[in-house]
């Protein structure tokens, strides 16, 4: 299995800067097709291919996945964004885009800056 290359730190700021940018919105293209938080972003080591022929355990994302949770289909989604526990899964099932991306944005703020912590040493 060969791990995603590119580095976490920053492929999260790569996010960041998507999601701050309005990147989860519907597209103007294909108004109809919701889109789906780091599924639907360079993040994503599947991005732009409907075989999604790399298994989620190549991605670093898959380091920040509850290890009862990374088989699931959509492992990323069982991420614990805040203190509440809340998931990218529950937060969709809520049909509330804005508490979503917020949520998604603080945790990245949070993960980036513990990163670039932990490696300032």
């Amino acid at each position: 299995m060969d791990k995603d290359e590119r580095d976490i730190l920053d492929l999260l700021k790569d996010e960041l800067d998507f999601i701050e940018k309005g990147g989860y919105g519907r597209s103007v293209r294909t108004p109809w097709k919701e889109t789906s938080a780091f599924q639907d972003s360079l993040t994503c080591i599947n991005f732009g291919d409907p075989s999604r022929a790399r298994p989620c355990d190549e991605c670093h994302l898959i380091d920040f996945v509850p290890p009862e949770h990374r088989s699931d289909h959509v492992p990323c989604h069982q991420i614990p964004l805040n203190n509440a526990g809340d998931t990218l899964e529950e937060l969709e099932l809520r049909d509330n885009q804005s508490k979503m991306e917020t949520a998604v944005k603080d945790w990245l703020h949070a993960t980036i800056e513990r990163i670039e912590s932990e490696r300032a040493g």
